[in-house]
């Protein structure tokens, strides 16, 4: 199954979404955009939607809020820590804001995970 890039419009606009925060990392994930907190992804791109992490309390307002559904990057594998927004309808950032504010804390709550080393590169490796 090969997944789609997300559109341009989408990945300028999540670029805007993103909280201008010393604690925000921002990399990719799968080969989309992605923001993460101590090692945690808590708001990012899959596809044409946009992903939040949400606590458990806040799922059931999130979904009829901004019309989010449970998180599955592929059929029958939910991820219950994320719901998934149609990305080509996404709702105001002044609705939208609050929940990206919200998913950046509770990932923060969480214990920051241990920096892996990087893999050596091809020629570092054949250097040695």
């Amino acid at each position: 199954m090969a997944w789609q890039k997300s559109p341009a419009a989408l990945i300028e606009r999540f670029d805007t979404l993103v909280p201008h925060d010393a604690r925000v990392q921002r990399r990719k994930m799968f080969g989309y955009p992605a923001a993460f907190v101590n090692g945690h992804l808590f708001v990012g791109l899959h596809e044409s939607n946009l992903i939040l992490r949400v606590a458990p309390n806040d799922r059931a307002a999130v979904a009829a809020e901004l019309d989010a559904r449970t998180f599955e990057p592929m059929p029958g594998r939910a991820m219950h820590d994320f719901v998934a927004l149609d990305g080509t309808c996404l709702p105001p950032q002044t609705r939208l804001a609050p929940w990206i504010e919200k998913s950046l804390a509770y990932a923060a709550e969480k214990p920051a995970k241990a920096t892996k080393p990087m893999k050596a590169t091809r020629n570092e490796r054949s250097r040695a």
